[in-house]
This record gives C-alpha cells, structure tokens and sequence, in this order.
C-alpha cells in the first residue's frame, strides 16, 4: 500500500530537522571543544593565596605568587623545585634578559625584591610605592615597572643597579601592563576603565585612552599586529589599535576576568574568568570572533600562556562556605579547603 504524500512530507521533515540538530549539536560540542584541552591538574600542597603566574620558558619553570612566597614549579613533571620566602604579600614576578635574575612585586611590603633564578635566593629589596601590583620587565631601557595599586602610580627600576630612576602618576588605579620592546609601556587603569601609554625613554605618559569595556584588569598584546587586549567586567574583552587608541571590536568572554594572553604564532587571544571559563578568540580576521569557551574550574581567573608550548597555566582552588560579614571585614574570604590549590594545564 502506498504512502500518503503527507505522510512522506512529515517523514521527510522530521529526519530533515533532526539532522539539522544533530549537526547544530556537533557544532556546538566542536566550538566548546575547539583546539585546546585541560592536559593535566597539579595539586600543591600549601594553602596561601595567589595572584599573577609567570612562565620562565627556557628554564620549564613556572612561577606562582601565594602571597607571603612564591612557589616555583617544573612545567615538565609538575613537582615543586623551590620556593622563594620571607615576603608579605606577592603579586608578580618579571625576569631580566640576562637570563639570571627574577623581580617580585611584594605588594604588602612595598617593595620589589630581585632573585637569582638559579638559586631562588634574594639579592636585594628596592622600595616602591604603596602595594605594587602589576609589573613588566622593559626590553629597550633594560628597566622594571611596578604599578603600585595604592599610590596610583609607577616605580621604574633600573636593572644595571636597581635602583629607582622615576616615579610616574598615572590617573587612577593600574592593572595589569605590557611592553612593546622599543620603549612603549601600556597599562589598563581599572577604576578609569582606560588605557594607559608610557614612553620608557622620556619616562613620561603620553596618552590616555578608553578601554572599550569596563574595569579593565588582565591585558595582552599583540606586538607586530598593534593590538591591545584588555579583558573586563561585562563579560567583555575590547581590541584596541595601540597606535590610535580606536577600538575595534568587543568579543564576548566568560565572567569575572582576570588575566589575558597572546599567542603570535595561532593569532588567538586567551581570557581566564572567574566562572571558570577559558575563553579563546581568532584574531586572524576583523571579526575577532570567540571560537571557544572551555570549561576549566571555578574560580580559575589568572592565566600564564607559554608561547614555546602552546600552553596555558590556570590556578584555583575549593573553598568553605563563606564567612558572616562583620564590620571590621564586610566583604569575608571563604576558607580554602586544604590540599585543594590545584594547576590547570590546558593545551592542544
């Protein structure tokens, strides 16, 4: 017995439609998937607070600021190698072009304090202004740049003698900055919702520009493409021309950012968010679309990218319920669950 035709219409329409989901579905799972994957989550054991990682490349070592040391791990196995101690409350950590010292902006000391990376010993403690926070090592002059969060300002360093050549204002509170190689310094300036340029050999600032999106905190850059990317409130990363100050797109990011990174050789542009998402955007083209959004963990806002890798370093942890606010502490800290402060390590 034939088939009536409006049978075969509702068959075909419905295999048609799910089809279609089945490739949307795809579609979806891919961008989620995208290129890069958690490869790996390394467990340490001490319960401080963090804040910046950095990666010293050469040497596999990845260095984490836990406010009162810094705990420096090898990127090959995982395992702790050292930690560098007696300091009050650490942010970030930068390294010469000798490939022999390390500064670590102590901000609770207000101070910047060089190491030897070979030995992780201190070698000296270089006054700041109040609670420096963000800093960058300066290629051209061979200096170190420490915004200090409190003072509204900017210690400049000098690594031939370390000693303090300049103290820059800046307009309001800064985040994290970023080095052209010739002599440019840019930094976000959070509370402003700005961007700040500097010229490292006038040691003067010499533009100010809006961010293109709220609160501005990590920062990336790609260099020969002159493009800034501040990542903000708003679930929001702006790209802005560092040469103009224009901005030129907004792409869609995860929830609480804190931290940026750049990959020159896959033109991607990286923002780790406190909802625990890690989100990735083409840069190739002028859409600067998000082409994904890869679920790490809750809480995982600050980032390392190691270009020589291709990998990214993410950190959090497993808190306690939350503390009743009092008057002396309104906005209380959950209790870190002890043996929970865990390294994501996400690659292809």
């Amino acid at each position: 017995m034939p088939v009536p035709v409006r049978s075969r219409f509702w068959s075909r329409f419905l295999f048609a439609a799910a089809v279609f989901c089945f490739i949307a579905a795809a579609a979806h799972q891919a961008a989620a998937q995208g290129p890069y994957r958690i490869l790996d989550r390394w467990k340490l054991a001490d319960a401080g607070w963090w804040d910046y990682l950095a990666v010293d490349s050469p040497a596999h070592r990845l260095y984490l600021t836990r406010g009162d040391h810094v705990d420096v791990l090898d990127t090959t196995s995982g395992k702790l190698v050292g930690t560098i101690g007696g300091l009050h409350g650490t942010h970030g950590v930068v390294f010469d072009a000798t490939g022999k010292y390390g500064y670590v902006s102590d901000g609770g000391g207000n101070a910047v304090v060089k190491f030897d990376r070979a030995t992780l010993k201190t070698l000296a403690t270089i006054p700041a202004g109040t609670n420096p926070d963000g800093m960058v090592f300066e290629p051209a002059t061979q200096t170190v740049w420490a915004f200090n969060g409190r003072s509204k300002n900017v210690t400049v360093i000098s690594t031939k003698n370390d000693t303090v050549i300049a103290t820059i204002a800046l307009p309001g509170k800064p985040e994290f900055p970023v080095a052209d190689g010739t002599g440019i310094v840019f930094d976000n300036i959070e509370d402003k919702s700005e961007i700040v340029r500097l010229d490292a050999h006038s040691l003067k600032m010499t533009a100010e520009w809006a961010a293109g999106c709220e609160s501005p905190s990590g920062l990336a850059f790609d260099v020969p493409g002159h493009r800034l990317f501040p990542v903000c409130d708003g679930n929001k990363m702006a790209v802005v021309d560092s040469t103009s100050g224009k901005v030129l797109a907004t792409p869609a990011i995860g929830d609480g950012p804190d931290a940026a990174g750049w990959s020159a050789k896959h033109k991607l542009a990286f923002a780790s968010s406190g909802d625990g998402v890690l989100s990735v955007v083409d840069a190739a083209t002028p859409a600067y679309k998000t082409i994904q959004s890869l679920q790490t963990q809750r809480g995982a806002r600050t980032m390392a990218y190691d270009a020589a890798t291709d990998r990214i370093y993410l950190v959090t942890a497993d808190f306690g319920p939350r503390p009743a606010a009092t008057a002396d502490n309104p906005h209380p800290r959950p209790a870190m669950i002890p043996g929970s402060f865990t390294v994501i390590v996400v690659g292809r």
